[in-house]
């Protein structure tokens, strides 16, 4: 039996134990995991540094290192979702739907756990910890397989982990981390269907789509994230670039930042100029479609940028005839993450959110608060774009499934 089918083979067993673990004992194990974090976070930071520094000696750009490297305050930030899970109702035996039959047959659903989750990931070491905690919370144990450029980072916060659970009944076991960065693991760990319930990628489009074709294994799909801001004609000028700005510029290498703008034309003469000087002041390369070439002097975008996720300081615009071309556009180019429109005209907005199928959508707000933390989560496994199960952030909730639980009173059927 190979490394990986061990470990897989001792988080199965561990989940077994896990779904007897009380929510007090959860929320124990889940403090005394914060603990160690704040504990050993010199360690953590050492360990991140040298993989920080591989990177920059590869030439990785500099949002993808923003992504991978850890600080005080991300520390902090691992701690407070800690601290924040553990204040968060425990799904785990949530009865719902229950209704009464005319012959006292009562019939409800109960929230259990999914069982063995294994998520995929590159870069974010922070996923570690916020993979773990989600799962221990939702009575899970959990697969973690980082990417290679994390590794130094992801095996300082396991260790962190594994150490914080000592002090708890929770088994060291319910987390395991694959540290070998064979590709060929990956392969192995989605046949592994005698083990693993559901597999959850979490990175870039060629991550993700290698796994929904190579997995036997259930998968929850998370998403590229290629998201849209349109500005409305009636949209306020100064308060819509606040919002550009922000959802392209305070952290670019993240999957809810804005990669598209679409400008209506009655106002795009009006904005484009302050828009330009904004983001170039942020070191926005902008694309601009030959409408908004007209009108500011920018790189001209290809049919390419319009379907790519840069995870840089790159933007592309298009002015657009109506909200019709904007909407058609989107629905032509969307990854199905989050899009937003800018407007004063409430009708335009409630057509934007009917007509927009995505898993979020926004009325003057930037794309950039789709997330697990801000959406009172705590923390979250990935933003899913499919329409099956779960959508959106994945939190405690989406971590779970039910089972029926029928009570009676010796009924038998006619």
């Amino acid at each position: 039996m190979s490394e990986l089918h061990k470990k897989a083979k001792k988080l199965r067993i561990a989940s077994d134990v896990l779904k007897t673990i009380s929510s007090k004992e959860k929320n124990t194990a889940i403090m005394e995991i914060a603990k160690s974090i704040e504990k050993n976070k010199d360690y953590i930071l050492t360990e991140n540094k040298k993989d920080v520094e591989i990177a920059e000696k590869k030439g990785i750009k500099k949002s993808l290192i923003d992504r991978l490297a850890l600080n005080e305050k991300r520390i902090k930030g691992m701690i407070e979702a800690c601290k924040t899970i553990v204040n968060l109702k425990d799904p785990v035996g949530e009865i719902f739907d229950s209704f009464l039959r005319d012959d006292g047959l009562r019939i409800s659903k109960m929230r259990v756990p999914i069982g063995v989750i294994g998520i995929i990931y590159e870069s974010r070491p922070n996923v570690t910890l916020e993979a773990t905690i989600l799962a221990l919370k939702s009575g899970n144990t959990v697969l973690l397989r980082g990417g290679s450029d994390a590794i130094n980072s992801n095996k300082a916060i396991v260790k962190a982990i594994k150490e914080g659970l000592k002090n708890s009944n929770i088994p060291e076991t319910s987390i395991e981390i694959i540290e070998d960065a064979n590709r060929e693991l990956v392969n192995e760990m989605l046949k592994l269907n005698d083990y693993i319930d559901l597999i959850i990628p979490r990175g870039g489009k060629g991550l993700i789509d290698f796994v929904v074709k190579n997995s036997t294994v259930p998968v929850l799909e998370t998403g590229v994230g290629i998201c849209h801001i349109f500005v409305d004609e009636s949209a306020d000028i100064k308060k819509s670039i606040n919002i550009i700005d922000n959802a392209k510029t305070q952290r670019p290498g993240t999957c809810n930042t804005v990669e598209t703008v679409l400008i209506h034309k009655d106002i795009a003469k009006k904005i484009l100029p302050e828009l330009k000087t904004r983001l170039e002041e942020k070191n926005v390369e902008i694309r601009g479609c030959e409408k908004t070439l007209d009108i500011i002097n920018v790189n001209k975008a290809t049919e390419e940028d319009w379907a790519t996720e840069y995870l840089d300081l790159i933007l592309s615009i298009k002015v657009v005839e109506n909200l019709d071309e904007a909407i058609n556009h989107i629905k032509k180019y969307s990854t199905g993450h989050s899009e937003s429109i800018l407007t004063e005209n409430y009708f335009n907005a409630m057509r934007f959110v009917n007509e927009i199928d995505s898993a979020a959508v926004y009325i003057n707000a930037s794309t950039r608060f789709t997330d697990g933390g801000e959406f009172g989560m705590g923390a979250e496994m990935g933003i899913s774009t499919q329409k099956m199960h779960a959508r959106g952030p994945v939190g405690l909730k989406e971590l779970t499934t039910y089972k029926y639980l029928i009570f009676g009173n010796y009924n038998v059927r006619d």
